[in-house]
């Protein structure tokens, strides 16, 4: 079973795709002189970005406060609420409260029109509840991505476009979502190439350039009978050190992790209803239904029908 995604090699596409990932750009602020505001703990992932202006980012709990440059982009994930400040001795206004009751996108803050305006715009990640962990589980709880970085280019750009968008272009909609979608990935790929922070997790073996090459074989071809000395050869290991490193750098050992990644497929396959169980069996390299229903039990804690009857169930409201 090759992932019909058309993503045969690359396990952060395939995670995007499953995952369900949409970018939403939600809206911002132009702000001038001296303000504060403060935002909540976020309930998914967010991402703000300094389009013109500088100010100061103080993150919950008692962390250094950053200076947040233009052409800077930060991502949160979870862990503290956060003020955005050109000067954090101010009591800040809260967010919620500023942007209740705008009519445009962008929110005016003081008056904007002199050297120290600041124009900032951002929005949040919807995932699909059933893999969206796989995504943010995997993240560090506060990215930030300088625009002075080399890796910064591709940001500049799209940061650019999003502006420009805003002038009600034809398709600005669906041009800003797609954008949107980009400027998340952007951030995700300057994180790593950055050599950012990561948990043990399948995103940090999927850009390690050891063990990255045995994942994507694994998820280009997940139905293939992979033997451990096979993926190893593919990563010029030995099949001990192989299997030691993968669990090191993934947090748990290769052929784990394939069966695992195979009932994530088997799940959003039995989720659109059209696949019989013993063709899935047979694509995820299983020599039998009852093995593969075993194998999805165990990992999935459901027998592969009562997962499916359960689906269903949800979608007609229990």
């Amino acid at each position: 079973m090759r992932n019909r995604s058309g993503m045969l090699d690359d396990p952060l596409s395939d995670v995007l795709k499953l995952a369900d990932v949409q970018s939403v750009m939600s809206g911002g602020f132009l702000a001038a002189g001296r303000w504060s505001i403060r935002f909540p703990l976020p309930d998914k992932i967010k991402f703000f970005a300094a389009v013109r202006g500088s100010c100061w980012l103080q993150r919950d709990g008692g962390d250094d406060p950053v200076r947040f440059e233009a052409g800077d982009v930060v991502l949160l994930t979870s862990g503290a609420g956060f003020v955005l400040a050109s000067d954090l001795t101010l009591a800040p206004m809260e967010a919620k409260a500023l942007f209740a009751q705008r009519t445009e996108a962008i929110v005016n803050v003081g008056v904007p029109g002199g050297d120290d305006e600041v124009l900032q715009i951002g929005g949040h990640v919807r995932l699909h509840p059933a893999y969206g962990a796989l995504l943010s589980d995997v993240l560090p709880p506060f990215i930030h991505v300088r625009g002075n970085a080399p890796e910064a280019r591709a940001l500049r750009w799209i940061l650019d476009q999003l502006v420009q968008e805003r002038a009600g272009l034809p398709g600005a909609g669906m041009a800003t979502t797609q954008l949107a979608l980009l400027l998340f990935i952007q951030v995700l790929r300057a994180h790593l190439a950055t050599g950012g922070a990561l948990p043990a997790s399948w995103l940090r073996a999927a850009t390690d350039p050891h063990i990255g090459p045995a994942l994507r074989l694994m998820h280009g071809e997940p139905g293939r009978a992979w033997r451990l000395e096979q993926l190893a050869r593919a990563t010029a290991m030995s099949r001990t050190r192989f299997a030691e490193q993968f669990k090191a750098v993934a947090g748990e050992a290769p052929l784990a992790y394939l069966a695992r990644w195979r009932m994530r497929l088997a799940e959003h396959a039995l989720r659109q209803g059209d696949t019989p169980v013993a063709v899935l069996a047979h694509r995820l390299g299983y020599a039998s239904e009852s093995a593969f229903s075993h194998a999805f039990k165990r990992i999935v804690g459901l027998s592969p029908k009562r997962y499916g009857d359960s689906v269903r169930l949800d979608r007609l409201g229990g």
